[in-house]
This record gives C-alpha cells, sequence and structure tokens, in this order.
C-alpha cells in the first residue's frame, strides 16, 4: 500500500480509508515502500492466508465480516502456533473501489486491528475483473524456538480442541438455504449464530500462551477437524484414536444431529472452524485445563494419541469405527 510520487486512485483509497488504521510506527504512516517490524530477541512467526469470493465468503456478504474473517483466520494460525501477533500485511483485489464498501471493510478492519493488537503494516490494492480477493499475511513473535509445530505429538499425548466443531459449515448451510435453513428456519437465534461463525471466526489467541507452554503439538482446524488431524498425525509420526461423543457441538449443532439433518461426516469435515487442535501430554493436561479457563477459552479432551502410521480413526458410541467418504474440505 505504499504510495508513488504522483497521486493516483490508489494513493487517493489508501490515504482515505488505510492510513487511518496504519497507526504503528513501523508502517510509516504507508508512505514508504516497505514497512518495518522492531527487531527484538523473539523468533517471528508467519502466516498467509486469501479468502477469494464464492470459495471463502458469499457474494454479497457484509464487507465488515470480510474484513475479520480475513484477519482472523491468519490469526487463528498465530494462535496455534503459540505466537502473539505483532502486525499484518493486505492485499485487495477489488472490482470497483465502492466508497461504502471501502469504509465498512476499513471500519471493522480497524477495530480487530486494535482488538488483536495486530497492527496493519502495509499491502497492496489492485483492480480486478474476476471474483473479490482479499490476502493477509500475518506476523508473531514467540520466544526463540518455541513455536508449536504440527510435529512433537507423542502417544499417550491426549487430543484437545477448542470451542465447538462444525458450526462454520452448518453456518454455510443455512446461508445457502436447503435442508439445514429449513430445519432452522423458526429459530432465529440458531440461525444467526451458525451464520456469524461461518462469517467470522473466533481465533483462539488468549489460549496462545497456553498453547505454547503444554502442546507438543498444536494446529487450527481450517479445513476440517478429521483431515487436520490427518495432517498433525502424519507430521508427527503418530496415529489417533477419537471418541465421537466427546466431539463439542453447539446446541443447535447437536440438536441438527440428533434430528438426522446432518450427519457426524459433515460436522467434523466441512471446515472453517479456526479452532484449535493440539496434542497435550497426560501430566500436562490439568494445568493447561486451568490455563484455559483463566483465558475463557473452552477446551475438550476427545482422544488419544497412539502409536503407529495407520489413520486416526473416530469411534462411535458403539465402539465401531466411522467411515468417511472424505477427510476434509478441499480446493483442488
Amino acid at each position: 500500500m505504499a504510495s508513488v510520487r504522483h497521486a493516483s486512485g490508489e494513493d487517493s483509497l489508501i490515504a482515505r480509508y488505510f492510513k487511518p488504521i496504519a497507526t504503528d510506527p513501523g508502517a510509516f504512516a504507508l508512505n514508504d515502500d516497505a514497512a518495518a517490524l522492531k527487531a527484538s530477541d523473539d523468533d517471528i512467526v508467519v502466516t498467509t492466508d486469501a479468502i477469494i469470493e464464492g470459495v471463502h465468503f458469499l457474494p454479497g456478504d457484509p464487507p465488515g465480516t470480510l474484513a475479520r474473517k480475513a484477519l482472523r483466520v491468519n490469526l487463528s494460525d498465530l494462535a496455534a502456533k503459540g505466537a502473539a501477533p505483532a502486525g499484518f500485511v493486505l492485499t485487495l483485489a477489488l472490482r470497483a473501489a465502492d466508497e461504502a464498501w471501502l469504509s465498512s471493510f476499513a471500519s471493522a478492519l480497524g477495530e480487530d486491528a486494535r482488538q488483536f493488537g495486530c497492527p496493519l503494516l502495509g499491502g497492496d490494492t489492485v483492480s480486478t475483473p474476476g471474483p473479490l480477493m482479499i490476502s493477509v499475511t500475518a506476523f508473531g513473535r514467540i520466544a526463540p524456538d518455541r513455536m508449536v509445530h504440527r510435529s512433537g505429538a507423542q502417544p499417550g499425548d491426549r487430543v484437545v480442541v477448542t470451542g465447538t466443531i462444525g458450526d462454520a459449515a452448518l453456518g454455510l448451510a443455512v446461508l445457502k438455504g436447503g435442508p439445514v435453513a429449513t430445519a432452522l428456519a423458526g429459530d432465529a437465534a440458531a440461525h444467526e449464530m451458525l451464520a456469524g461463525r461461518y462469517r467470522v471466526p473466533q481465533p483462539r489467541n488468549a489460549l496462545a500462551n497456553a498453547v505454547r507452554d503444554f502442546a507438543t503439538a498444536a494446529m487450527d482446524v481450517s479445513d476440517g477437524l478429521a483431515g487436520d488431524l490427518a495432517k498433525l498425525c502424519e507430521a508427527s509420526g503418530v496415529s489417533a484414536a477419537v471418541n465421537v461423543v466427546d466431539i463439542p457441538l453447539s446446541v443447535p449443532a447437536a440438536g441438527l444431529l440428533a434430528r438426522g439433518i446432518v450427519g457426524v461426516e459433515a460436522l467434523i469435515t466441512g471446515g472453517d472452524d479456526y479452532e484449535i487442535l493440539c496434542a497435550i501430554p497426560e501430566s500436562r493436561f490439568e494445568a493447561f485445563v486451568r490455563a484455559a479457563a483463566v483465558a475463557a477459552v473452552p477446551v475438550t479432551s476427545i482422544g488419544v494419541i497412539q502409536a503407529g502410521s495407520a489413520a486416526a480413526r473416530f469411534i462411535d458410541a458403539e465402539g465401531q469405527e466411522l467411515a468417511l467418504q472424505r477427510l476434509s474440505y478441499s480446493h483442488f
């Protein structure tokens, strides 16, 4: 989002909407070609995600929710690595420079940047004839060599997740219409909650220190619990067994499951949960739970890491293994 010698439409857009929220000294008021993060003894953790119209959000979704989702999916990655937010850069590909849209987008982005302590440092704005695209690269800080990897889980560790699983997939189903929307037609609160979970993730940055201090492996759940657990197990060279009845569900999700409107597979493979999945040694579990309570983040033990290279198993209430047709959402 650097300016150029002669003012352009892009410069005017940046000055009006994004310079006011680029308050970190290292952003240089968006008047330079790059930003600067102050050096420290910490490691810098870098993550990037893009959200694209028609893939990660629906045409017509409110611009404020798009701003929050674009930043928060990256904050979720930082939380799962045990890192504290340090700043982000933004690339915004727009079909048109709509002032009302940009004002709402920038306002929500600025609110989240302040709330999560992750200031805007710079970026780029471009025009596109294609779908709207928002890309964020976020930077975090963590003590040297303390970043929590996907690898590191050990047999006997508990498999733990934050929050509830499957709400965002149900929220998308609600917004698209169909059986889920019909089943919740008389429940405005459930409709609003599920749609909100899809549109505006709740990154668990308050739990980052506990993840750093107690987890042997961690990642955020973006593509679905089943698929992301498979990734964690593969990176760690282990397997896992998960008790399906222990997977935390919201009241609307549990109700839809009990009524047969959705199946377990839809909830654990749908994606967009942006919860933290981690492996916690048994000896550290109670301390982790206490830290989570202090952070006001709900955590649930859903299974155990096992030795071997077999695929992670999801066991139902009758002790039978679920035969999943897919593990996660896939872009390709």
